[in-house]
């Protein structure tokens, strides 16, 4: 996965296209399933729910906003005011596999 919990990405399309934000949670579909990999980003794409109340939770009713997820396809990380393409390089160090920026080649 490129993209993880917590990484600063930018909206390429859609309603919210050109805005950024932190990403809050990485949805992965269950192994065999033909889903997307979907994202949820703070403060992006939020829209409104009617909620029925829920008496044995305690839950009141009304009208909820939430951030709905995104295709990981409509995403593009940013690294300082840039967006770029990340990839994968073995660290001479450790041995380890870690990310890096496509653009500058630094480790993200």
């Amino acid at each position: 996965m490129n993209i993880k919990k917590g990484d600063k990405v930018k909206v390429m399309r859609g309603k919210d296209a050109g805005k950024t934000g932190e990403v809050i949670k990485v949805i992965t579909p269950k192994p065999g399933s033909f889903k997307a990999v979907r994202v949820v980003v703070k403060d992006i794409n939020i829209v409104k729910k009617n909620q029925k109340p829920n008496p044995t939770f305690n839950i009141p009713g009304g009208i909820i906003e939430f951030e709905s997820p995104l295709d990981i396809s409509n995403v593009m990380l940013v690294e300082g005011s840039k967006v770029t393409r990340s990839g994968k390089q073995v660290d001479e160090k450790t041995g380890k596999k870690i990310r890096i920026s496509k653009k500058s080649g630094k480790e993200i």
